[in-house]
């Protein structure tokens, strides 16, 4: 990635004081698409009692359906002396199509952190940062072959990095033979229950040769809030894990909808990757427990008690093909989500993409998907497709393929 580095230094301001060296790079990611989606919805229901839709060609900002997401951002170090360093992160996600705020208008929704780097001794960080997960095991499954077409559904066990963790302090080890680890513990900001709103998460991985794995989990407390809810634009007392729709407005999240009454969501997840030449091969499974279900009534239209589990079983492809040509597949199955006795709904989704690199900071790409679904959802009615950020179709299939350009800076 090309980068524009200010570096400056910073004099003592007390005689016989060494000075500080620091330094801050602006860097960012600047990418467009235009997509067509077989069929998306325009509402929930109709006078048959079914989703009612059909095709759409939209432009969309990536963060909807390109390669990755729009973004810039400023990361800063100061050598403090004797092995340590100061170093924080602001980056905030942006539409290139309205100049519109990511993250539901956050400032700096995508990252904002501050601490302190001790070298062999690892990294300590305050504020809003990825959990585990994002740090450990995403990074073996991301998507920049196949894009954000790909996210399991909702992206509910968050290996996309839909979700930050708000009032966070973190901790990441250096590398040991290949071996890194982590935790994060979010403080719920409750008075008088510390644990109302709290989230932690713990994970690790080794890379060692063509070989690499990583294992993460995320623990969240009343998740409507501790981890749906950390936007700007977010509800205190609504549902922020999605939407029923209604007869004029489309369904959000079917998925997961309906369990957000959850007073825990726990999600483990793993996943490994083996390179030989120029192609990766790759695995991941990812698990998560919705616990306590109508621990908040006002949340919870269908009754729901007890908890419910949903698990993705993917594998994926990866080949550069020559320096400048790259594509890749990969494979979801999805299923959970069953409740009270009633069946649970399935997902199944194949993802393709391939990139072609016009210099070593812009890119033109072609990702595409296609996804099945069947059973019965979180919100209790025949599961449809919907795939990545898009609008739900009214069906249970769905089709979706993006065009674009990348611009790294």
């Amino acid at each position: 990635m090309k980068k524009l580095l200010f570096a400056f230094s910073v004099s003592s301001l007390m005689a016989g004081t060494a000075s500080a060296q620091s330094s801050v790079t602006l860097y960012g990611i600047v990418t467009g698409n235009v997509t067509y989606t077989n069929n998306a919805q325009t509402a929930a229901t109709s006078a048959s009692g079914k989703p009612k839709g059909g095709t759409q060609v939209s432009q969309f900002d990536s963060g909807s359906s390109g390669l990755s997401s729009s973004r810039w951002g400023l990361k800063g170090v100061e050598d403090l002396g004797g092995g340590l360093k100061a170093v924080f992160q602001l980056e905030s996600g942006l539409s290139v199509n309205s100049g519109a705020l990511g993250q539901g208008g956050t400032e700096f929704g995508r990252q904002a952190w501050v601490g302190v780097t001790a070298g062999r001794y690892g990294t300590f960080t305050l504020g809003r940062q990825g959990d585990t997960s994002v740090e450990f095991v995403s990074p073996l499954i991301h998507g920049w072959y196949w894009g954000n077409l790909s996210i399991h559904p909702a992206d509910y066990d968050n290996l996309n990095f839909t979700h930050r963790i708000n009032n966070s302090i973190k901790y990441l080890s250096d590398s040991f033979n290949g071996f890194r680890f982590g935790g994060l513990y979010s403080v719920g900001g409750v008075a008088g229950n510390v644990t109302q709103n709290q989230l932690w998460s713990a994970g690790g991985s080794y890379t060692g040769g063509a070989f690499a794995i990583a294992a993460s989990i995320v623990n969240a407390r009343n998740p409507n809030t501790s981890l749906y809810g950390t936007n700007a634009n977010a509800s205190a007392t609504g549902n922020n894990l999605g939407s029923a729709g209604s007869a004029t407005a489309p369904e959000s999240n079917p998925a997961i909808a309906g369990f957000a009454s959850a007073r825990t969501q726990q999600t483990i997840s793993v996943a490994t990757t083996y390179t030989s030449g120029g192609a990766i091969f790759g695995a991941a499974y990812s698990n998560t427990q919705f616990r306590g279900l109508g621990s908040n009534a006002s949340l919870n239209p269908l009754n729901y008690s007890g908890s419910t589990t949903l698990s993705t079983v993917s594998a994926s492809l990866r080949y550069q093909a020559t320096p400048f040509l790259r594509f890749g597949t990969s494979f979801d199955y999805t299923e959970g989500g069953s409740v009270g006795g009633k069946g649970s709904a399935k997902y199944e989704q194949l993802n393709l993409g391939t990139a072609y690199s016009l210099s070593k900071a812009t890119d033109l790409y072609l990702t595409g998907a296609y996804q099945h679904a069947s059973g019965t959802d979180s919100l209790g009615r025949s599961a449809v497709a919907a795939i990545g950020y898009l609008t739900p179709s009214a069906t249970s299939k769905q089709v979706a393929v993006s065009a674009g350009i990348k611009h790294l800076f």
